[in-house]
C-alpha cells in the first residue's frame, strides 16, 4: 500500500473517507452473503437470522435476492477500487469518482421516493468523497498544485 504524505484537511478527508468507504463495502459484501446464506426460518433462537429479519423489514423472496445482489455488487465494486486508489493507482480515481456519481443519482432516486436520514447522510458523504477524490487527482496528475509551507 503506497504512503501519501497528507498536507492538509482535503486530503486528510480523502484518505480517512476512502478507507470508510473500504469499510462499508466489506460490510456490505458481508451482508449480501449472509443475506443469501441464512435462511430466517430455519432456527428463530438464532441471533444472525433475527438480526437479518429485524434488518430487511418486509423483504422476501425476490426483494432479498435482489437485496442481496445489491449489496454484494455494491460492497465489490467498493472494495475494489478502495483497495486500487490505496495502491495508488491513477485509473481507479477516475473510476471512484464514476462510481460515486452513479451512486448518488441512484441514492436521489431512492430520497424522491422515500428519504430516510441514512440515504441522505450516505448521499451527502458520497459527495464529498467524489469532490476530495476529484481534487486528489487533479493532484496526482500535477493540475492542481496545494501552496504548502516547506
Amino acid at each position: 500500500m503506497a504512503t501519501a504524505k497528507v498536507r492538509d484537511r482535503w486530503q486528510q478527508l480523502f484518505w480517512g473517507g476512502i478507507k470508510l468507504k473500504g469499510l462499508n463495502g466489506l460490510f456490505e459484501l458481508i451482508g449480501g452473503v449472509l443475506l443469501l446464506l441464512v435462511d430466517p426460518n430455519e432456527d428463530p433462537n438464532d441471533g444472525i437470522a433475527r438480526f437479518l429479519v429485524h434488518s430487511s423489514g418486509s423483504l422476501t423472496g425476490h426483494a432479498m435476492l435482489f437485496s442481496s445482489i445489491y449489496l454484494l455488487t455494491h460492497g465489490l465494486v467498493k472494495v475494489v477500487l478502495v483497495m486500487a486508489v490505496l495502491k495508488n493507482k491513477l485509473w481507479s480515481y477516475t473510476w471512484m469518482i464514476v462510481v460515486l456519481l452513479a451512486f448518488i443519482a441512484y441514492q436521489l432516486y431512492r430520497i424522491a421516493l422515500h428519504s430516510s436520514a441514512g440515504m441522505i447522510a450516505s448521499t451527502i458523504f458520497d459527495g464529498i468523497i467524489a469532490a476530495s477524490t476529484w481534487r486528489e487527482y487533479r493532484i496526482k496528475k500535477g493540475w492542481f498544485s496545494l501552496r504548502c509551507e516547506k
